[in-house]
């Protein structure tokens, strides 16, 4: 390649970096931020209590869909935007092949997925420890709450904190992955090129035959 189509190729190759990158971190603060919202609002609905009282007065609402979308969005974004920022990395900085935005679409969703279900697991293990008294909400929280809604609590605070736990975990491992992948990538076109080479060589090295 010329100094001259280096020089027209360089732009064009960053502008695909920063629409690439820029798309995963949209990506990731959008499907975190979808997240938040829908958990919340199940959790919302299970004890509002967590929000109303065990959270700062930021909405002057009890109105459990209100309150999961301030809070689904408040939570979250900036989840999204640790797991964003060193997804884009792994997934585009390098020499290595490159992952686009849509090949993470599925890994995240994955991700997502995972954490729903444990969210749920440890929602009701929280629930059942706090109907069989082997946990209690505390102070300054308990006399705030109704006795009754004490074990929904403690479901909605272990599903919560269910999600954040297995999202860092999870998301290092993504981030892990995608960057492992890229050098299998690397390494089987490698692979690929020495074949064909190999092949070209051995091809000239025997030349026509003729009778």
């Amino acid at each position: 390649m010329s100094q001259i189509e280096a020089r027209a190729a360089a732009p064009t190759d960053l502008w695909e970096l920063i629409m690439q990158a820029g798309g995963i971190l949209v990506l990731c603060v959008l499907s975190a931020v979808a997240y938040g919202i829908l958990h919340d609002q199940i959790t919302a609905r299970v004890c509002i209590e967590y929000f109303t009282v065990a959270h700062p007065p930021v909405f002057p609402t009890q109105s459990p869909t209100w309150l999961a979308i301030g809070w689904g969005i408040i939570a979250t974004w900036w989840v999204g935007v640790l797991l964003g920022v060193p997804l884009a990395v792994a997934a585009r900085g390098g020499s290595r092949p490159a992952r686009n935005v849509s090949s993470l679409v599925r890994p995240i969703l994955a991700l997502l997925v995972t954490m729903s279900c444990c969210a749920l697991a440890a929602g009701v293990t929280g629930y059942l420890l706090g109907r069989s008294g082997w946990i209690r909400v505390t102070e300054p929280l308990a006399s705030s709450i109704a006795p009754e809604k004490h074990s929904r609590f403690l479901a909605d605070r272990f599903a919560h904190d269910a999600s954040y736990l297995v999202g860092l975990i999870g998301g290092i491992v993504l981030i892990c992955r995608v960057w492992r992948s890229r050098a299998r990538t690397q390494g089987r076109a490698a692979d690929f090129r020495s074949r064909t080479m190999g092949h070209g060589i051995l091809g000239s090295s025997r030349g026509p035959t003729g009778a």
